[in-house]
């Protein structure tokens, strides 16, 4: 979907197809005719945005034949689909019934992530439509915290700037520029916003910037502005911002909030769980510890890193962090130039959702993701952005 914002530029909204999984490039074509098609057909639009999710095994396929990248373009313009972003977080696995840290691998030090990145912005910059020149890619931020030494940040740092270097030379061969972005998130080296400045600035090219996911940001108990004056303040730019909404509980102590908090800990993804305190933010990795340890203090609010759809908060006594995701977008778009022109909604758990919130198949996934699209796109007519056809 875009938009055309006060300003005169366009604004791209998407969804990402990390929520259907698929390893292989005929996984992905199937996703385009069985999902992201049906979502266009429900918003009545002509033509959908997706932020793509490309595993290790279909990235490969594409910029290794160039034919089957011919194909995939064909396919997407076929259903109506068009592709300004991309989402380079997961490697491989993410349809797992197990994920949880194994999306953190390979990380920044490891090359492998490096040459998957470069082959995404080779595919990235052969599928974006013909009238933009601009594309984006979400990444990990540089690796989970633990077992990463000053060694390893070293090779990091220089495998960020290798991938400027082929940005650069990207551009020069296909008039198509590529940024990708570092994605803060709880638990990695990058959790914040303000983490983020040291490595970037280090890296010190703007083909690397920062990729602010909502639901991230607001399990940090981050404040909207305070983060976004930061990264301004430094002169980092947004590359991208992935609408989503975390999981918050007010009063954790309480024993029937405790309870509906449970029904959201599941065994495929990592739903890491903060807390402030008087001391700083105090956390654990995943919302079982939390719940059954004493590593979380349950005098304040918690928030949990599970991303819970937009349009639909959990039944009281639970609640999403939305205000967030509203108060960020306002920041983002709704000035007199846009911070970031890619917003993706992201929100992947719906099949790790309580079993009674699941979809019951396509049908109602489609009608959930296309709820979330609505919602995403209110917030920005509200915002004086208008929709274009």
């Amino acid at each position: 979907m875009r938009f055309r914002h006060p300003d005169g530029s366009t604004v791209h909204l998407a969804y990402c197809t990390n929520v259907h999984p698929a390893e292989t490039l005929d996984g992905v074509l199937a996703q385009l005719r069985d999902h992201c098609e049906p979502v266009r057909r429900r918003l009545g639009r002509d033509r959908l945005g997706i932020g793509l999710w490309l595993a290790k095994d279909a990235a490969r396929a594409l910029v290794t034949d160039p034919a089957a990248l011919r194909g995939l373009r064909c396919a997407l313009e076929r259903r109506g689909l068009e592709v300004v972003t991309l989402n380079g977080f997961p490697y491989e696995g993410f349809g797992a019934e197990e994920v949880k840290y194994r999306v953190y691998k390979p990380d920044w030090a490891d090359p492998e992530r490096l040459e998957h990145t470069a082959a995404l912005a080779r595919v990235l910059a052969a599928l974006l439509p013909d009238d933009v020149t601009e594309g984006s890619i979400s990444t990990l931020p540089l690796a989970w915290r633990t077992a990463y030494d000053d060694e390893r940040a070293a090779t990091a740092r220089t495998a960020l700037r290798t991938l400027a270097e082929r940005l650069d030379a990207l551009e020069d061969l296909t008039g198509r520029s590529v940024r990708v972005a570092l994605e803060p998130e709880p638990g990695c080296v990058v959790e914040t916003t303000r983490d983020a400045i040291a490595p970037l600035t280090a890296v010190g090219h703007d083909r690397v910037g920062i990729c602010v996911d909502t639901c991230h940001l607001a399990t940090s108990f981050e404040d909207p502005d305070t983060a976004l004056d930061d990264l301004a303040g430094a002169g980092v730019p947004v590359v991208k911002a992935q609408l989503s909404a975390a999981l918050h509980a007010e009063q954790p102590h309480l024993p029937e909030v405790r309870e509906a908090l449970s029904a959201f800990a599941e065994p495929r993804f990592l739903h890491q769980t903060r807390t402030p305190t008087s001391a700083g933010l105090r956390g654990a990795d995943d919302l079982d510890e939390a719940l059954t340890g004493d590593a979380l203090p349950d005098t304040g609010p918690w928030r949990s890193h599970f991303h819970v759809p937009l349009h639909a908060a959990p039944a009281a006594p639970l609640t999403s962090t939305l205000p967030v995701l509203t108060s960020v977008l306002t920041r983002l778009v709704g000035g007199p130039h846009p911070l970031t022109r890619h917003l993706e909604v992201e929100t992947y758990t719906w099949q790790a959702l309580p079993p009674e919130l699941r979809p019951r198949g396509r049908a109602q996934l489609a009608d959930g993701i296309a709820a979330e699209l609505t919602l995403a796109r209110d917030l920005l007519t509200d915002l004086g952005l208008k929709e274009l056809p």
